[in-house]
């Protein structure tokens, strides 16, 4: 009689989980037009109200869809937060990507990836409140989010360390949360409390502060 009741705790569990998986992705352009379209009201409606102020309701009026298409791609308010942290991640993650590609050096792709964080907060600002929000409604895509992001930050400072480009003795995992705690402060900072880019003179201290603290010494570099 126990094992059965634990073969039925242990089902009732697997079901929980399966139904807060996301629909599967709608292969019909329109479909995927109407699921991005729930993500981005979803965007909206969660940095402005909050997650547990928020409904489903709100969503599909702000994305102009009837309530029961919500359905067809979400089941439930949670599962379509969870899936708005990982597509404003992937979509972060691509846009700087696309802003580094063709650089070389370290201290011009760092420049480079700052000013692309600050662009994509200034056209997603609702980003810093749904991730905040992330750490009290669902702390598993919390770190998610932040941890996938710092493992592409660590590979690609470790390739400058192999190249002499960054200094060997720092620590390429510390050096990334580092730089990643600098662009979310100064991004909250100049664009979404004062809408405005940062201005040149922080640009300038930034790219100082890269040179200073990051650059291999000439000597290293020819070692």
């Amino acid at each position: 009689m126990k094992q059965v009741s634990v073969t039925r705790r242990r089902g009732a569990r697997a079901a929980a989980a399966s139904e807060a998986l996301p629909r599967p992705f709608p292969l019909t352009p329109r479909g995927q037009r109407t699921r991005q379209a729930l993500l981005d009201a979803a965007e909206k409606v969660f940095g402005e109200l909050g997650f547990h102020n928020a409904g489903i309701v709100e969503i599909t009026q702000a994305a102009k869809v009837a309530l029961g298409t919500f359905y067809l791609y979400f089941p439930d308010k949670r599962t379509i937060f969870r899936e708005l942290v990982r597509t404003l991640n992937t979509q972060l993650r691509a846009s700087i990507r696309q802003r580094v590609q063709g650089l070389d050096e370290r201290i011009e792709v760092e420049v480079a990836g700052f000013e692309e964080f600050f662009r994509f907060v200034r056209e997603h600002h609702n980003l810093y409140r749904v991730v905040l929000q992330a750490e009290t409604v669902d702390e598993d895509i919390y770190r998610w989010h932040y941890r996938t992001i710092a493992s592409g930050y660590v590979r690609g400072l470790r390739v400058a360390q192999s190249k002499g480009q960054v200094r060997g003795d720092l620590d390429a995992e510390t050096l990334a949360y580092a730089l990643m705690g600098m662009s979310e402060a100064l991004g909250m900072r100049s664009v979404l409390w004062e809408g405005k880019l940062p201005s040149a003179a922080a640009r300038r201290t930034i790219r100082g502060l890269l040179e200073g603290g990051l650059a291999a010494k000439k000597r290293e570099r020819s070692a």
